[in-house]
């Protein structure tokens, strides 16, 4: 599914413009965005988390030149889904291979 895709869902689910509905869906994404730049986990209670992660440094190889060079700690943006996000999808996915 894709971005318009899930606005023409919302728009026919809510009734609401689908105008409306992407101005609020780019707000939402861009509000994530600045919490997790800004280094602040967002909470969707029910849905999950997005959370920045740290990665340690490290030891890579570059395969071409056959030489090691030092990946830099970072953070990295990921998510986290709730446990009831886990289990709907699970639950989903074993209808389907039953049915």
């Amino acid at each position: 599914m894709r971005k318009a895709d899930l606005v023409n869902r919302i728009a026919q689910e809510t009734g609401v413009p689908k105008v409306d509905v992407l101005v609020t869906l780019e707000q939402f994404f861009k509000e994530v965005k600045d919490s997790l730049e800004s280094g602040e986990n967002v909470y969707v209670r029910g849905f999950g988390s997005f959370i920045v992660k740290k990665r340690a440094k490290k030891i890579g190889r570059n395969i071409k030149k056959n030489i090691a060079i030092e990946i830099p700690a970072h953070h990295i943006p990921a998510f986290k889904p709730s446990k009831e996000f886990v289990q709907a999808v699970k639950e989903a996915s074993v209808n389907k291979v039953e049915g």
